[in-house]
């Protein structure tokens, strides 16, 4: 009896493990069949985030589009998911050379976009342009580049596709942002500044196409780690509390989890998914309940920075 009642909890959380990886095994294959023949467009697809999204949604079944600034990467991107897929069940991409700093190119993108089969059914807004630096030191035409790139140029192609949507009553517009849309820090005043807009404009859009049956997502998530998940960046202990809070909010995601986290989110049509640590979470929730106490850590950051910088 003893013996038995040993063997009960280590038994129960196999079982339960069990159970959750053939969950998760499932709604995964799920996942893959939603996208099947629907027509997927992804943003910058030759980034590392882009480019886990295209092998995803290319193995899925969907007709890609394809869309970056780099015609050879975006061609070399293409032979590579046609060599590595069956024909008889995958599309072979479109591709279209799309950069958001070019606004004036942006009505002849969304024109040839459209006319590659039609309609949309899904697009993935993944452009991105990152900078840090004190905000004196930035000119304004930067600002500006970084605003066309984050800001205006996700929401000109999104109401470029929006009237197809509307028309067919259908569609799905999801936005893959940054926490910094919710959480700004020091020295990325441009960039937060953008992701804070095209978080709220997205907010905004999602209850007014709701209407026309037409889906709008947004995924928060952390700094993009261009680190192999076994690897971790070694650096000097610093026991400060903004240096704690500063190495778990550049703790990043990596390309391939988000875009799993993507494809979950196109399938069960979230709303809302924010991809972070703890350490994230709990600042999202402080910077809301205390943000005193939030803006005084921060500021501390900031002066632990400005003296290490004579230093090195």
């Amino acid at each position: 009896m003893g013996f038995t009642s040993v063997l009960a909890l280590p038994m129960l959380v196999v079982v339960v493990a069990g159970i959750y990886y053939l969950y998760n095994e499932v709604l995964r294959f799920m996942s893959k069949s939603v996208v099947r023949n629907k027509v997927v467009v992804i943003t910058d697809a030759v980034s590392g985030v882009g480019n886990e999204c295209a092998k995803l949604f290319h193995k899925g079944g969907a007709r890609l589009i394809l869309c970056g600034k780099s015609w050879d990467k975006l061609e070399s991107l293409s032979d590579d998911l046609s060599s590595a897929s069956d024909p008889s069940v995958t599309f072979t991409p479109k591709l279209v050379l799309l950069d958001f700093s070019d606004m004036d190119s942006m009505p002849d993108v969304i024109t040839e976009i459209l006319e590659c089969y039609g309609c949309v059914d899904v697009l993935i807004c993944n452009s991105s342009l990152k900078i840090k630096a004190p905000v004196q030191t930035m000119s304004l035409e930067l600002d500006k580049t970084i605003m066309d790139t984050n800001y205006f140029g996700p929401i000109t192609l999104a109401k470029g596709v929006l009237q197809s949507m509307i028309s067919r009553r259908t569609g799905h517009l999801l936005l893959v942002n940054s926490i910094q849309g919710k959480l700004a820090v020091p020295f990325r005043t441009a960039y937060a500044a953008s992701k804070h807009a095209v978080q709220a404009f997205f907010d905004c859009l999602r209850a007014e196409v709701e209407e026309y049956g037409i889906s709008v997502s947004t995924i928060s998530h952390t700094f993009i780690s261009a680190l192999p998940k076994e690897g971790t960046p070694s650096s000097k202990p610093n026991n400060s509390l903004w240096s704690f809070l500063s190495r778990h909010l550049s703790h990043g995601v990596y390309p391939v989890d988000l875009a799993d986290e993507i494809l979950r989110t196109v399938s069960r049509r979230k709303k809302e998914v924010l991809l972070a640590h703890p350490i994230p979470r709990a600042a999202l929730y402080i910077r809301s309940l205390f943000p005193s106490l939030f803006f005084a850590v921060v500021a501390a950051g900031v002066k632990d920075v400005a003296i290490a910088e004579p230093l090195q």
